[in-house]
């Protein structure tokens, strides 16, 4: 009777243990039942990203990630998300995919991130979609067009932000087959999904092949090759699908062998300022470029967004140089703190993810954010932009289009502001 009395009481004594250590397990971002949730507590989630802060993709993106901190760091003043401020560990790939997956086992595995922010780049981050996917971490509005990120079923934790390259291309081809007829186009691109899928988008809408393409890659900075070829091929418009460095190369390679066609950029490589930094003295070679846009024009301190943003660079970014780069950040943050708040406070991945998945966003942008339960990819249009006199601006509607055979048309919704704090609420 004494063995089995004191056996009842092992066994008491071991369910007590039990539920006491799930009761604490509850204390640390989860509820009772479950364990801890990684990079999340009753006051803090940590979230991680890997930008080129240096390297061949530096120029102008090396300032999104610090735009990004400082909406973080404006919330966080104003008390956070649902009493949590966020942390926001940024790692240097210098756009090297060997890098990248180094840093994001490193945010994963050792600091234990809540979440993956806006990773930035197609070749980075598609070396680490399946490593985030096998550790189910949330993979929120990479930093890349790339239709890679909408794979609902392949990658339910992954999605895009930028419009998607060929929805890009689209309305960069539908600009030009409108108000260029006849002229001879052509094509230079990254030598990645982003090249691909902006091709295919141009080709769509015009109808066949361009004239002549070319491709380059990121690690040889020598253009005059495929840019001599364009010249020897008779292009009168070439559609660039560069990031910012190699759209300053090409420009400024084409003015130096005697070629100035009409250039059409992807909003990947067209941020005015950035360019003319790169150019210098040249920068006047950028007059007559045409761009396209999805948020607010950083120029236009009419508009509430960039007041807003403007503001938040003064207070929390060390009034830095204001871009496009700037107010991409920024506007990235927004909508992470709009999807946190929708999460909850019992803050889980699960949470996360759903909320995304639940859509019905609105922030800076001119075109309609897409996130569905099977739609992954993000933003869906953009505008068009000129530069003249040096300054960049709008002209012409927005534009909505698919990465399939959709037209592309005219989008008229009415633009929303910031709320009056320029903290979400909802």
């Amino acid at each position: 009777m004494r063995r089995i009395a004191r056996r009842g009481l092992a066994i008491a004594t071991s369910i007590t243990l039990l539920l006491s250590a799930a009761a604490c397990g509850g204390n640390d971002g989860g509820s009772a039942g479950r364990g801890p949730v990684p990079g999340v507590t009753d006051t803090e989630v940590v979230v991680g990203t890997h930008m080129p802060l240096t390297g061949p993709a530096s120029a102008g993106y090396s300032k999104i990630a610090p735009a990004t901190k400082a909406y973080f760091d404006y919330v966080n003043a104003n008390g956070g998300v649902h009493g949590r401020k966020i942390t926001y560990k940024v790692m240097d790939d210098g756009y090297n995919p060997a890098n990248t997956q180094q840093v994001v086992r490193q945010l994963v595995l050792q600091d234990k991130v809540f979440a993956i922010l806006n990773g930035l780049g197609t070749p980075t981050h598609s070396g680490v979609l399946d490593f985030l996917h096998s550790n189910r971490v949330p993979d929120l509005f990479v930093a890349s067009g790339s239709r890679s990120w909408d794979q609902p079923d392949r990658y339910p934790n992954t999605f895009g932000f930028n419009p998607d390259y060929t929805v890009e291309g689209k309305i960069l081809a539908h600009h030009v087959k409108t108000t260029l007829p006849g002229k001879k186009v052509c094509f230079l691109g990254q030598n990645d999904d982003f090249g691909r899928d902006s091709l295919a988008g141009v080709e769509k809408v015009l109808g066949g092949p361009v004239v002549a393409r070319q491709d380059y890659v990121v690690s040889n900075t020598n253009v005059a090759p495929q840019i001599g070829a364009l010249k020897a091929a008779g292009c009168e418009v070439v559609v660039l699908a560069t990031v910012p460095g190699f759209t300053a190369l090409s420009i400024g390679t084409a003015a130096r062998l005697g070629f100035r066609p009409q250039w059409v950029v992807s909003n990947v490589g067209a941020d005015h300022p950035t360019l003319a930094k790169q150019l210098g003295d040249a920068a006047g070679l950028l007059d007559g470029m045409v761009g396209i846009n999805y948020l607010p024009m950083q120029n236009d301190t009419t508009n509430p967004w960039i007041q807003l943003f403007t503001k938040v660079n003064r207070d929390h970014n060390g009034n830095a140089p204001f871009d496009g780069n700037t107010v991409y950040g920024m506007a990235v943050g927004y909508l992470f703190v709009q999807v946190l708040l929708a999460a909850g406070r019992d803050l889980t991945r699960e949470s996360l993810t759903e909320a995304v998945r639940k859509g019905g966003y609105q922030g800076p942008g001119l075109a309609p954010l897409r996130f569905s339960a099977t739609d992954h990819s993000g933003y869906g249009g953009g505008r068009l932009t000129r530069v003249s006199g040096g300054v960049q601006a709008y002209f012409g509607p927005a534009y909505e289009t698919d990465e399939g055979d959709g037209a592309v048309n005219g989008y008229t919704a009415p633009a929303v502001a910031p709320p009056a704090n320029g903290v979400p609420t909802t």
